[in-house]
Formats: structure tokens, C-alpha cells, sequence
């Protein structure tokens, strides 16, 4: 298994500990999503990706409705995909994803944040490099697939990692996937191919994955550089927090 798959693991176990911050994450998304292509989902590939993971997540159909309404109604605010990037404590490189109103109060919030860690909020660029830009894709695995033929297709559409892994849904049910990793630019291709050939998406997205070697930390120091995770993820601007820190065991 590459390292996405590792660093998969440890967002997976975080992700079902905060199901309220996944559907405030999914809105957000899904806002962006109908602002940029439409509230058509026929002509909205990353808007049926991302109702099929509001699907997956079991996220209240008026929640999504909501979110759908938010970016038709001309009076609200337009959500933007900010990126913020910085160092926390022990020299562990920070890439945060926002989606904000107001960058302003995003700005302010995040230098806080940093700030009270004993970190810094750095300039575009300063860690942006440490981190590769994927698309990230999950369905149901069936008996029928064979996932070696399948990657060996998959490569022509900039497909670099495919793994079996296991998905658990709200209620505490399990089912099996299939995750695909690619370049950020192959996310239309690979989403065409999954429709056309009828796989049920779970979900579809971005994430970023350290290139680096990840660092060590001690007990103490992951302690005080996830208390900066804490802050940042509980923002209601943070979509996604990334770091060079080396997962735990």
C-alpha cells in the first residue's frame, strides 16, 4: 500500500468522529459546486460525486436542499476556496482549505489559531510544494470487479494508486470499496469512467498528500500540534487541515 492509503486511514477515523462537521464540510462543497456548474446534476460531475457521498453520510435531504438554495439565491454570499498555509510548532508544515463569505474573518481566525499553537501563518507557496494536489474517488466494490485489470486501465487516466478499503456509514454498517488516487487534472476522466461503467460512486474529490518525509513527533509534541489541528478543524470556514506529521501507529 502507497501512502495515500495510510494517510486515508487516519482522515477515515477522524471523519466518523465528526459527522456534524461533514455535513457543514458537504454544504459548503456542494454551494461551491452549483455556483461554479449549475444545479444541474446531469451536467455537474463534482455535484453528483458530491451527492453521492451525501448519500453515503446519510446527510438530512434539507441540509442539502439548503445548500443547493444558498448558491441559486443572488442575495447570499459567494463561498470561495481559500488556501492557507503555514508552520506549526516542531517545524510541521500546515496546509489549510477553507471555503469562506468572508476572507477577512478567515484570515484573522486562522493567524490566531497558528499564533496561540507557537506557530506562523506563511505566504502562498512557503509549504504548498510538500503537498501533491489529488483526486480522490470511492465506489462499491462487487465480486465481479478484478482490481489489478481495473488499475492497469486506470493508469491511462492518470490513476497512480487503487486499493481495497472498508467504508462505515453513520448507523455503524460496513461496506466495501474501492479508492482510487490521480492526478488532480484526471478527476473528469475518472469519474466518466466509473459512470460508464456503472460503478456506485460513493464519493469524489480533492485531497492533498505530503511528497515529503513525514516527521516524527513525541507524545508531547503531537499533543500540542493537534491542539492547532482542533482549532483550525473546528472553524466552521475549514474544509480540510493537512500536515507533515507522521500518523500514529
Amino acid at each position: 500500500m502507497g501512502r495515500a492509503f495510510e494517510f486515508r486511514k487516519e482522515r477515515k477515523m477522524k471523519r466518523w468522529g465528526h459527522m456534524a462537521r461533514t455535513f457543514t464540510k458537504l454544504g459548503k462543497e456542494i454551494t461551491i459546486a452549483v455556483k461554479q456548474g449549475g444545479p444541474d446534476v446531469t451536467g455537474n460531475p463534482r455535484l453528483r460525486a458530491l451527492m453521492a457521498e451525501a448519500r453515503t453520510e446519510q446527510m438530512p435531504k434539507e441540509n442539502i436542499e439548503r445548500a443547493i438554495k444558498k448558491a441559486t439565491e443572488s442575495k447570499q454570499g459567494d463561498f470561495k476556496e481559500v488556501v492557507f498555509e503555514g508552520y506549526g510548532p516542531f517545524g510541521i508544515a500546515y496546509l489549510v482549505e477553507t471555503a469562506t463569505d468572508n476572507n477577512t474573518r478567515t484570515v484573522a481566525n486562522v493567524r490566531s489559531y497558528f499564533t496561540k499553537c507557537g506557530g506562523s501563518l506563511g505566504t502562498s507557496g512557503s509549504v504548498g510544494f510538500m503537498f501533491d494536489h489529488k483526486c480522490v474517488f470511492r465506489f462499491k466494490k462487487t465480486d465481479a470487479m478484478d482490481l489489478e485489470e481495473m488499475e492497469l486501465e486506470m493508469i491511462d487516466f492518470g490513476v497512480d494508486e487503487l486499493f481495497e478499503d472498508v467504508e462505515q456509514t453513520k448507523d455503524g454498517s460496513e461496506f466495501p470499496v474501492v479508492v482510487i488516487y490521480g492526478d488532480y487534472t484526471s478527476y473528469g476522466a475518472v469519474q466518466k469512467y466509473i459512470e460508464d461503467n456503472g460503478f456506485e460512486l460513493v464519493s469524489g474529490g480533492f485531497e492533498r498528500i505530503p511528497n515529503v518525509e513525514l516527521k516524527e513527533v513525541t507524545p508531547e509534541q503531537r499533543s500540542t500540534l493537534e491542539k492547532l489541528i482542533g482549532l483550525l478543524e473546528d472553524d466552521e470556514d475549514v474544509t480540510n487541515v493537512y500536515t507533515t506529521m507522521k500518523p500514529e501507529e
